[in-house]
């Protein structure tokens, strides 16, 4: 059924119809009254394909696209997805194909860990992803919550106001914060992207010890956020700092506040039972549900003595 499909590196000229797939295939399984709408205030798969073209696939059938996958690299982990399949093609095997694109491309980069988020609920999506060696690991509450009027005043400091001799020290103390929790962890290209292509704010949170913290923040409509948002892609501090934690969300908030946004979304495993407890005490609530995987069985970053808030849709 496969033989005739073509997977090839994503282009530029793919965007308008790979990103018209995305919305329509997740629109469709998450039951959205009009699945060509779903958000259209959002923008996926243009900001990852400019961060790392060298992870973006897509799948075509006689000059047809049929779908899309594209990867995040952070260093020793690799992030696999959004993959999505016009519906049209749904159980033809394009899935798999695409999956095995991706999954090559990771192995090139040499990651000590392969991570994917998806639908618990779903065999389907369970049994795809298990055949590729991927392990269920805990459920990771996609969780939002409204940013109120009695919001902290902000006490850090932010990546785009740095001169720019500074930025290439700051990085790499970035990449030492996230390396205590998982050896070789690297948001620094995600960071990069962020300022190159103004999706946001890198929040960094300094103590008597040095980078205590750091928060990869997307904000509005035209980034991965949406209208009215602020989307924390990546938040981490020490291992086992609780204290800190706590400070780095009120750095959030205070972001938050200072963009007129209505809503913040960060995405946080059940692993890290601690860091969950203490955002749901701060009044964020699940929407969402997904589960992680992880290819091979090892725990990453999912224990209860880090801090960390990730999303890998």
């Amino acid at each position: 059924m496969t033989e005739d499909v073509v997977v090839r590196p994503m282009t530029a000229g793919d965007l308008a119809e790979a990103t018209r797939i995305f919305r329509v295939a997740f629109g469709t399984f998450l039951g959205a009254p009009d699945p060509t709408r779903f958000r259209l205030d959002v923008r996926t798969i243009e900001t990852r394909l400019a961060t790392d073209p060298g992870t973006a696939f897509v799948a075509e059938r006689g000059g047809r696209l049929l779908g899309s996958v594209i990867g995040m690299d952070w260093g020793s982990q690799f992030i696999l997805g959004p993959l999505s399949v016009d519906p049209s093609c749904w159980g033809q095997g394009v899935a798999r194909l695409l999956t095995a694109a991706i999954l090559d491309a990771a192995d090139q980069r040499k990651p000590a860990l392969v991570s994917l988020f998806t639908h618990p609920g779903s065999p389907t999506h369970l049994r795809l992803y298990e055949s590729f060696g991927f392990v269920p690991m805990f459920l990771t509450p996609v969780m939002s919550k409204p940013v109120g009027s009695a919001v902290p005043r902000r006490a850090v400091s932010c990546f785009s106001v740095l001169p720019a001799a500074e930025r290439a020290a700051v990085l790499d103390l970035s990449r030492d914060l996230t390396d205590a929790s998982f050896p070789g962890l690297d948001l620094a290209r995600e960071v990069q992207a962020i300022e190159a292509q103004h999706l946001g704010e890198t929040i960094l949170l300094d103590d008597s010890r040095g980078l205590a913290g750091v928060a990869l923040c997307h904000v509005g409509a035209g980034t991965e956020a949406g209208d009215g948002a602020l989307f924390v892609k990546f938040a981490a501090v020490r291992p086992g700092a609780a204290t800190e934690f706590e400070r780095l969300l009120d750095g959030i908030e205070a972001l938050a506040a200072e963009r007129g946004v209505q809503r913040i979304i960060a995405g946080i495993n059940t692993g890290r039972r601690d860091a969950y407890r203490l955002m749901v005490s701060r009044g964020f609530r699940a929407g969402v549900v997904g589960v992680a995987m992880h290819r091979a069985d090892n725990p990453g970053t999912l224990r209860p003595d880090l801090y960390i808030i990730d999303d890998w849709r």
